[in-house]
């Protein structure tokens, strides 16, 4: 049951973006709210194992949606991306700082032992994930702050989602095509 639970909520919460637009649009005034708030106090009890890295945003999220629900200000929920994206940032940047860097981390679930040359180059990686982190969570913020919903909805729920698409995929095919010849 805890792995399904684990699955839909995390299906969910890629949803956000879309749950606020048509929550805020079709239902009524502070149940979107309710519903995101209830989804991320789930995710907590489900993810007690991996808490520890996504505690801090997860209670920012319950906070900004129970803080929607009483003050009735639906414009709280529009920050939960760059409150993700700062986090995200956060837990790469320090990766960097402290080692392994993040993508090393996920290169070695795949390959345990890697060449040690290689570690530069993940490095790097992680580098420019954070880099993308920082563009998402400027976007993030301010489509929150300055555009319609529909902007907000496009921006964080589609085209940040391609943005980290096309690093993941670029980065496949740089490292599968071009590191490959070398």
């Amino acid at each position: 049951m805890r792995p399904l639970l684990h699955l839909l909520t995390t299906l969910m919460l890629l949803a956000y973006p879309l749950a606020v637009y048509f929550g805020l649009t079709y239902l009524p005034v502070g149940s979107i709210a309710l519903v995101l708030c209830a989804l991320l106090v789930l995710r907590l009890v489900v993810q007690r194992q991996q808490i520890k890295l996504m505690l801090l945003p997860l209670l920012l999220g319950i906070g900004l949606t129970a803080g929607s629900y009483f003050a009735r200000r639906h414009d709280l929920l529009l920050y939960y991306p760059v409150v993700i994206n700062l986090s995200m940032l956060a837990l790469f940047g320090y990766s960097l700082r402290q080692g392994p860097s993040m993508i090393e981390r996920f290169a070695r679930l795949k390959e345990p032992t890697l060449p040690a040359e290689a570690i530069p180059y993940l490095q790097r990686v992680t580098r420019l994930w954070c880099g993308l982190f920082v563009v998402n969570g400027i976007m993030a913020a301010y489509t929150a702050a300055f555009s319609s919903l529909a902007t907000w909805t496009l921006y964080n729920g589609l085209i940040s989602y391609l943005l980290m698409g096309l690093l993941l995929g670029g980065e496949w095919l740089y490292r599968s095509i071009w590191l490959k010849k070398s």
